[in-house]
């Protein structure tokens, strides 16, 4: 995912196809994902003799903790993005470009592509069905996790002989 700015000029009248899948692995060192697999990343470039647009589509799937249990849970992303590099600096202005400047003679694409990854990690995501075995605990030494429904219609042990009161006087 790197070209020169020798290649993208001689690319400027055909222009760039982008279609390849890209390891990403080396992000795993985030605490939150876990494993990613590699990330097919589409698209295209339009080429200027002052800047180039990559228009780009990052597909793939990433192994997250379950917020509520850290069971694994697998986590499938589309990242649509829109990304501008400039060849010389220069006063550009666009409300809806990310512009780079070039460094070198190199313009590398997966560096822009693990940062759309790490920020497209949600702050919470929760298992649809966590393994019994791996989730969290459900009960303990004088606890026990409880619906909200078990907690309406449970009356309190202490509270019984005073809704009997309540019934006798109602008669």
């Amino acid at each position: 995912m790197k070209w020169t700015l020798f290649e993208l000029n001689q690319l400027q009248h055909k222009g760039l196809e982008i279609d390849e899948t890209v390891d990403v692995n080396d992000i795993t060192t985030n605490s939150e994902i876990r494993s990613i697999d590699p990330v097919h990343v589409i698209g295209r470039a339009d080429l200027s003799s002052k800047k180039v647009t990559f228009h780009l589509t990052v597909e793939g799937s990433m192994v997250l903790p379950c917020s509520r249990t850290l069971v694994d849970v697998d986590y499938p992303f589309t990242i649509k993005t829109t990304e501008t590099f400039l060849f010389q600096p220069a006063e550009y202005e666009s409300d809806d470009e990310i512009l780079h400047m070039v460094e070198g003679d190199v313009i590398d694409l997966l560096p822009i592509i693990r940062e759309a990854i790490i920020l497209e990690v949600p702050m919470q995501i929760f298992s649809e069905s966590p393994d019994k075995e791996e989730a969290a605990p459900q009960s303990g030494k004088d606890w026990d996790v409880i619906s909200e429904k078990d907690q309406t219609t449970k009356v309190d042990p202490r509270l019984a002989g005073l809704a009997k009161f309540f019934e006798k006087d109602q008669e």
